[in-house]
């Protein structure tokens, strides 16, 4: 995977986790009605279906799409006291610890046949239990750090700034509030760049809906996760796993009609795959002609040398400029020699900030 940005999905026991993951790969994890039955991370690598290439490859006659893909893992249950090594604890956290962001599946639905951890469906309370684990290991991490930072400080002056900033991060968990909404300045951020905390990675909440909620998809729950979520700065996706799990075994061609007939758009799973990926803060640029049309993974803010980079680093030593279409004009003027005609074809330099959609021909030496 070309960015290799990886997406750790979460939650209690039986909330539906498995059930996504699975909808979500075709790399089954075992879903079963009881805690600890997913020991190892699996690891689902997911196409970013985007339809612009679809579209873009009928007009250039592609013999292959490329989508963007990204790496979804499926991390077993946790359960209060994972931060002491509860259940498989300590595992877990550093499987977290690995990934770029955090899905959090959470139980938005009543159901007699599924046992729920805490004995009563309370979404925010789950919630709560998961993201206190996530800041007691932050917790922890800094205890065992401390002591050992205060003895350098003393005789490495540099190291005085890391040392102030983890108290301050300390204090912040100690009100229960998690990394990520603590404000530090860059120099701040940078004292501590090498600990990577648990609650600092930004958070999708997935409320996992019944199929009786279709197509709303809303309830006194989803409602509730919804302002916690607003609260802390981080969106929901409401989804129906089950459906999501019965979607996922229909042959490609039968899926829009039987989404159509519930009342819906888009899966779920596009829905979600779409919101990590801009969550994460990714964009895609386009390229085109008859061997293929592909989706190129970059970062918000990177610059077309560097973006050609991601195609062949000789494209970036060489580059000498970038011929930029955007995907509507590709469209509106049946290709690039239609858009060139209109004048819509732009010659950008090595230092153009790259667009979400832009079209690219790299000339290169």
């Amino acid at each position: 995977m070309s960015t290799n940005l990886s997406v750790g999905i979460v939650g209690l026991p039986n909330v539906g986790k498995s059930t996504l993951f699975n909808a979500l790969t075709s790399n089954q994890a075992a879903a079963s009605n009881y805690p600890f039955c997913t020991i190892d991370p699996n690891i689902g690598i997911v196409d970013v279906v985007d339809d612009r290439l679809d579209r873009l490859s009928a007009l250039s006659n592609s013999k292959k799409i490329v989508y963007a893909n990204m790496q979804f893992v499926d991390i077993a249950g946790i359960v209060e006291g994972a931060s002491k090594g509860e259940g498989l604890g300590n595992k877990f956290l550093s499987n977290i610890r690995e990934t770029d962001a955090i899905v959090h599946v959470v139980r938005c639905f009543e159901s007699s046949d599924i046992i729920h951890v805490a004995g009563k469906v309370d979404p925010i309370h789950d919630i709560e239990i998961i993201n206190m684990e996530l800041r007691l290991a932050d917790l922890q991490m800094i205890e065992n750090v401390l002591a050992r930072l205060e003895k350098q400080a003393k005789t490495k002056k540099e190291l005085v700034l890391s040392l102030e900033t983890l108290k301050k991060v300390s204090e912040h968990l100690n009100e229960n509030k998690p990394v990520r909404t603590l404000e530090l300045t860059d120099e701040e951020k940078e004292s501590i760049e090498a600990y990577r905390f648990l609650s600092s990675k930004k958070v999708l909440y997935v409320a996992n809906v019944s199929e009786e909620e279709l197509p709303e998809m809303d309830n006194e729950f989803v409602r509730r996760v919804k302002a916690y979520a607003e609260a802390e700065g981080n969106a929901v996706i409401p989804i129906c796993a089950k459906l999501e799990e019965e979607i996922a075994q229909l042959p490609l061609a039968e899926r829009k009609s039987f989404l159509e007939s519930l009342g819906l758009q888009q899966s779920g799973l596009e829905r979600l795959i779409k919101a990590s990926f801009n969550m994460l803060g990714l964009l895609t640029y386009l390229t085109t002609g008859e061997i293929e049309t592909r989706a190129w993974t970059i970062t918000e803010g990177t610059h077309a040398a560097e973006a050609a980079g991601k195609i062949h680093s000789d494209i970036q030593k060489g580059f000498i400029r970038a011929e930029v279409v955007a995907f509507d004009d590709m469209m509106t003027y049946k290709g690039r020699a239609g858009a060139r005609e209109q004048g819509k074809v732009r010659a950008e330099g090595r230092d153009y900030l790259v667009k979400d959609g832009d079209v690219i021909l790299f000339m290169h030496h």
